[in-house]
């Protein structure tokens, strides 16, 4: 597997005092989409690495393929940044929080 993204082409574009994971699709660190629907929920203490509770999507993925391990991976929060900086502005959102893109924006996902 081929990430879209080489290492040497990230910059730091989100910092925090300590590094922080999220999940992500292959769709996004693979395929390049950007992120259509992202959320956060409370951190998983089970993770490699200090867990900031985002899951990014493309949102178009099937239930089959969000269901199969090897298509969602563990990265640090300013990976994903560099895949999509439109997030950045929403990591500060607490827990709960949900966000549809809709053209060029994020949309709260209330439901």
């Amino acid at each position: 597997m081929g990430f879209f993204k080489k290492k040497q082409e990230m910059k730091k574009i989100y910092t925090s005092a300590n590094p922080m994971g999220c999940f992500a699709t292959n769709r996004i660190t693979v395929d390049g989409t950007k992120v259509g629907y992202m959320y956060r929920e409370e951190p998983d203490s089970d993770s490699e690495m200090p867990d900031s509770g985002w899951r990014f999507f493309a949102g178009d993925e099937s239930d089959e393929y969000v269901n199969t391990p090897e298509n969602i991976n563990i990265f640090d929060l300013n990976t994903i940044c560099n895949y999509d900086a439109d997030i950045v502005k929403y990591l500060d959102a607490p827990y709960g929080s949900a966000w549809i893109r809709q053209g060029n924006q994020f949309i709260e996902d209330k439901e």
